[in-house]
This record gives C-alpha cells, sequence and structure tokens, in this order.
C-alpha cells in the first residue's frame, strides 16, 4: 500500500541545517560575563558549531550518546552547545545554577556528565563540588582564556575549537535518542531527570511555532534560564525559523532587559512573572523608555496577575501570552490566546480568557481527575488534579523508581489542581500541595494571590496555609509592598473581602522585604511555611 515517508527521522539537525541554509546572515546577539556585547551571524557561529562538535568528540573525547554538562547563562557559547551536541549525537545536560550543592552533586553523577562547561563567573559557584563529581573529566571555560582557573583539567572554550575541523556531516541520529536531560527543580527530595529526545523536542518545536507568534523578522529574547527546561524551547524554536536570537547573558536586572530590548528591537520575549512584574515596575519610573517594538511577552512558571496582563495591555499595548508547562513537557503544553469570535469581547471579558492558563497546543491533550480517578466534566466549575499526554510528554523519568508516583496509564500526573472551561481553558487554581483546607473547604491560594497583586500598593504576594487548631489550616498572606506604598493589613483585607469568599479571608496579611524564591524563580512556599509556620501563634 503507498505510504508517505513515515520513516523520514524527526532529529534536530534538520531544522538546524535549514535555518542555516536560508537564513546565513541572522544575527545573534549576545551579553558575555564579562558584561560585552558580541554580534555575529547564524553562518559564522555554523562554523563554530561544527568546530565545537568535533572538538566534544576527538579532543573530549565524549562517545555517542554521553553527557555534557553545562553551568552557564544564556549566552552566544550556551546556544553553541544547544546545537553541537544535539546535531553530533551527544546530550546537553543543563545543570541550574540555582539547585543546592548535593542537588548539584546529584544531577551530575545521576546523569553521568563527562565534562562540564562553565562560564567564568560561575565557577567560583561549582567549584566547591567539584571532588563530588563522579563522572566529570574536564572542565571547559566558556571564553578567550583558563589561566588562573582552579577546576579539574580546565582549558578555555576558544581554545578548545580553534584547531578543530569543522564536522561536516552530522552522524545519523535516532530520532528517540535523548537530545537533553533536563531535571526539575527538586523542592521536594532529588531533582527527577527526564530525557529529551529529538523527536519529542522536533514536535515541541513545529507545534509551538504554530501558536507563537514568531517568524524570520522576529528577535527573540528568552529571559528563562537555558539551564531550565532548554529555556522552553525558545532557542530550538527561534533558530529554526531563522529569527534573530538575543541572549542576555547575566545581567537579568530590569534595566538591562529593557536596555536590550530598546537596543536591539526585540519583538517577543519569555519569562517568569516576577520578571515582567520588575519590567513593570522600571517601565513604570522610567515612562520615556521605548520597548515599542515589542509584541509579546510569553509568561510562565506561576500564575500570572491579571493586574499585570491588564497593565502592559494598557500601557505599552503588548500582549502577555500566559503559558504553563512542566519539565516533563518538554516544557510548553498550553498558551492563552483568545478565539476569533473572542476579539469583540468587552476587554474584561477577554482578560478573563487570558489569565488563564490556556488551551492546551495541538497534539496534546489533557483531562482532570477528581480524588477517586475518574475524570471530569469540562465545565469551569468542578476542579481536580491535571492529567495530560502527548508525543512530547514525558512516559518516565530518567533511571529513576519515582516513576509511578507520576504517571497513570499513559497520562502524566501534574500535580496542578485545575478547571477546565467548556471552550477548552484550563484554569489552574493551585498545586495540588499548596491547596488549603480550611474546615473541609479548599481554598485557592493562586486566587487570593492573583487578586492580591490587583492592588496598586503590591508587588508581590504569595498565599499558603498555615496550621490552625480549629480549621485544621487558615490562609496567611505574605506581601511585598510598592516602593512609598503605605497600605495596611486592614486595606488588603478590604480590598479582598468583595472579590472572594468570606472564608478565604487570610487570618493575616505580613508585609516582608522579598518572597523568596526558588532556583526556577517561582515563590518558594515551602520555605515560607517553613519560616512563618508560627506566624497565627498557636
Amino acid at each position: 500500500m503507498p505510504h508517505m515517508m513515515d520513516d523520514f527521522p524527526l532529529r534536530m539537525s534538520t531544522l538546524y541545517d535549514q535555518a542555516v541554509r536560508l537564513h546565513p546572515s541572522s544575527e545573534i546577539v549576545s551579553v558575555e560575563s564579562d558584561g560585552g556585547l558580541y554580534r555575529s551571524d547564524y553562518s559564522t557561529v555554523d562554523d563554530r558549531i561544527r568546530r565545537l562538535a568535533s572538538a566534544i568528540e576527538s579532543e573530549l573525547d565524549v562517545p555517542f550518546g554521553g553527557a555534557v554538562g553545562t553551568f552557564a547563562w544564556n549566552n552566544r557559547r550556551h546556544h553553541e552547545l544547544y546545537w553541537a551536541t544535539a546535531n553530533s549525537g551527544r546530550i546537553c545536560h543543563t545543570l541550574n545554577i540555582r539547585l543546592l550543592p548535593e542537588q548539584l552533586t546529584y544531577i551530575v553523577n545521576h546523569g553521568g556528565d563527562q565534562v562540564i562547561f562553565v562560564d567564568p563567573d560561575l565557577v567560583d559557584m561549582i567549584g566547591p563540588v567539584v571532588e563530588t563529581f563522579e563522572t566529570v573529566r574536564a572542565f571547559v571555560v566558556l571564553g578567550d582564556s583558563a589561566e588562573g582557573i582552579d577546576l579539574p583539567n580546565a582549558i578555555a572554550y576558544e581554545d578548545l575549537i580553534a584547531g578543530s575541523e569543522p564536522m561536516a556531516r552530522w552522524p545519523a541520529v535516532g530520532e528517540r535518542d535523548p537530545l537533553m536531560y533536563c531535571y526539575t527543580s527538586g523542592t521536594t527530595g532529588n531533582p527527577k531527570g527526564v530525557a529529551y529526545t529529538h523527536r519529542s523536542t522536533y514536535l515541541h518545536t513545529i507545534s509551538n511555532l504554530a501558536n507563537l507568534p514568531i517568524s524570520a523578522s522576529d528577535n527573540v529574547l528568552p529571559v528563562v534560564p537555558m539551564f531550565h527546561a532548554a529555556a522552553w524551547g525558545f532557542t530550538f524554536m527561534a533558530t529554526a525559523r531563522g529569527a534573530k536570537l538575543t541572549l542576555p547573558g547575566p545581567d537579568l536586572s530590569p534595566e538591562g532587559l529593557v536596555r536590550l530590548f530598546e537596543n536591539e528591537g526585540v519583538t517577543i520575549s519569555a519569562g517568569v512573572p516576577t520578571v515582567w512584574i520588575g519590567v513593570q515596575e522600571y517601565l513604570a519610573k522610567h515612562p520615556d523608555a521605548d520597548v515599542s517594538s515589542i509584541r509579546s511577552f510569553v509568561c510562565g512558571g506561576s500564575a500570572v496577575p491579571r493586574a499585570m496582563i491588564d497593565w502592559y495591555h494598557e500601557h505599552q499595548d503588548i500582549t502577555v501570552i500566559h503559558a504553563w508547562g512542566m519539565t516533563e513537557t518538554n516544557p510548553l503544553a498550553t498558551l492563552s490566546v483568545l478565539k476569533p469570535d473572542m476579539h469583540d469581547w468587552d476587554w474584561e471579558d477577554q482578560l478573563d480568557v487570558l489569565e488563564t492558563q490556556g488551551m492546551p497546543v495541538p497534539g496534546l491533550e489533557v483531562k482532570i481527575v477528581g480524588e477517586d480517578g475518574e475524570e471530569l466534566p469540562h465545565d469551569g466549575e468542578a476542579f481536580g488534579e491535571l492529567l495530560i499526554r502527548g508525543p512530547w510528554v514525558a512516559a518516565e523519568y530518567y533511571n529513576d523508581s519515582r516513576t509511578p508516583q507520576s504517571f497513570r496509564d499513559g497520562w502524566l500526573r501534574t500535580g496542578d489542581v485545575c478547571k477546565i472551561t467548556p471552550e477548552g481553558y484550563v484554569r489552574v487554581t493551585d498545586r495540588a500541595k499548596d491547596v488549603i483546607k480550611s474546615g473541609g473547604e479548599w481554598i485557592s491560594s493562586l486566587d487570593l494571590e492573583n487578586t492580591l497583586m490587583a492592588h496598586a500598593d503590591v508587588v508581590e504576594a504569595t498565599v499558603v496555609g498555615v496550621h490552625h487548631e480549629k480549621w485544621q489550616e487558615r490562609p496567611v498572606a505574605f506581601v511585598v509592598k510598592r516602593e512609598g506604598a503605605d497600605a495596611s493589613e486592614s486595606d488588603l483585607i478590604e480590598h479582598l473581602r468583595p472579590r472572594v469568599p468570606k472564608w478565604w479571608l487570610p487570618d493575616r496579611v505580613v508585609f516582608i522585604d522579598e518572597i523568596p524564591k526558588t532556583g526556577t524563580g517561582k515563590f518558594d512556599k515551602k520555605l515560607v511555611r517553613e519560616r512563618y509556620a508560627d506566624v497565627l501563634g498557636e
């Protein structure tokens, strides 16, 4: 029977080679560790990537299928490592620079990293734990020189590739071969590893490009770290489309980001809510800043405040696209965009949609289930744990006995408590571990946080359940006020009163200077609960 080329392998080098061939002059701009700005293009970087691939094979002696660690910011050499490993059949293992030392040791040893590439300004951070790495044979310093670097068998990146012949042809990598190891942030227990394959990443790239407004005329700046969940796939997506790529390096301050937006003409960027809250604060204080080139911010990692979406729309004409995903979903899985018939709605009704986590990206399936595992209706009222499956969703954790806890009958259990509207939009109401149960009633900490952050005097807010003798748990809000604001505890309670059920009102509003963050920029509720366990005086 006639058929298509069903056996044509979905390998990332296919997307890469086409991009270099069709868009050789597309720019890559990178902020270096020393603050300098480096400019290049796809054609020039292609030569460096091919030299690096050869050096990894011949000079560093990393075999096909071997793991290469990266401990680096979003910069051009990290970008080169993404593609040199992928195209040559090696595995790029991105190491989260914000992990605890013992977690870093665990994932390096668990992944079997043979070489680690490290940015010069991060050497002091990794140095104290290198003796705990069991499989690492050498370190490559991502710069011009390794002089004075106290790491075993250290060599400079530029020296490594200088004498290497470019790899002329990419090896025949299998589409189901691992491309990258990404580990969860490990808030409880050791981080869990996910092996992204060529097939999963290829499909993730193509499907998301059908939903995100990225073309060859765009300039993409991923703020989301390349050391976390493959920068949400944005470096792969940008390259596949031949877009200009702007990499911000270590300066992720609002001032540094806005400077790049202005000078480089960035059109789309991606990061967690705390990043865009900071940029919002900066722009409000610097009204002359010109970010008119930007069309969209993709925002995920934690719930996006409705007030922030509204502010960017009203004051900057920037669309905030709320996204949701996990390390286990490669990672983007849902995007909140309006359906055609919604464009004529009142803005407040559109906001009701845009503040959700969005619809599943085509190719993925979602459902919600109750505590008994039975599927619940998508009526916008019932809520349960979100389950997801699809061709770029993990089927297991890499070499980890905890796999059965998270996978059920071919579905990934996300641990997120959600509703799904009749229109198909997913609304996360909480992480299962963060839902507050007070006197038998469920309280959504995310809804409380978003409502608090809609107050003009609030920059950030997180809400956790604190032990209560009578009610089991009661919500307590922790708030960072805007500079110069004078809102009181009673002011914020009165702000909440007409907007949430009475029993949801926090027992306390505690003002703090900063909310602790996890290694991926999310509010660290576990640490908040531990630090303020006695705040109600029980």
